[in-house]
């Protein structure tokens, strides 16, 4: 693919959703963190329902970690994998506490220091929270940049490492929201909607003309 198609691209998606934001609820950096901690393996709408009912009786690392991971386990036992989550949470709570004074640390090697706090995690947080040009590579957005022919790679850091060199620069903060969007409503993974797809005739899915 290149490099005009892919501002086309960028440009249609910006169209249709000129602000795109994350689907998970927040009011501050440290409930984001939770928040993308807690959707691992999970969708947002299972964990928006959890954190609707935790936030608001503890979003702070103090509160929290008060708690335990019991207390905490009662209020996200809806989700998968809740129980290491839970002490994955309170944990990073701790060391939010002990080392950075209660607040998330906008640095990537800080946050991928933290108990469940991943390369994936700690590109959503510095991305959304702190406005930085980062791209979080998950199940969607590999699955949309190999499809498309946007950055083809056979894991996930190959695509994120393609997809910080090739996506222009003005569209590199929103890329991330963009991609996982468009994966999550139109190019699903079993049947993707190409008829309603706005960038059908520049994307390079052999398959495109086949889903109508």
């Amino acid at each position: 693919m290149n490099a005009a198609k892919r501002i086309e691209i960028f440009e249609r998606l910006k169209a249709q959703r000129p602000k795109p934001e994350t689907e998970l609820n927040y009011n501050s950096p440290f409930e984001l963190l939770v928040a993308v901690v807690l959707s691992a393996q999970a969708t947002d709408v299972g964990v928006n329902k959890a954190t609707t009912r935790l936030f608001p009786v503890a979003n702070t690392p103090e509160a929290i970690a008060a708690l335990g991971v019991e207390g905490l386990s009662e209020y996200i036992k809806t989700i998968g994998l809740y129980n290491s989550k839970a002490r994955n949470v309170i944990a990073l709570c701790r060391q939010l506490i002990e080392h950075h004074d209660g607040e998330v640390p906008n640095d990537r090697a800080a946050l991928e220091a933290l108990p469940g706090v991943g390369r994936k995690t700690a590109n959503v947080v510095l991305n959304t929270a702190f406005g930085q040009p980062t791209i979080a590579v998950d199940t969607h957005i590999f699955r949309v940049s190999n499809r498309t022919g946007i950055a083809r790679g056979k894991t996930v850091r190959e695509v994120e490492d393609r997809l910080v060199r090739l996506v222009p620069k003005e569209y590199r903060l929103d890329a991330h929201h963009w991609l996982i969007l468009h994966g999550r409503y139109t190019c699903k993974a079993r049947k993707p909607l190409c008829g309603e797809c706005v960038i059908r005739d520049l994307c390079e899915f052999k398959g495109k003309e086949a889903v109508t």
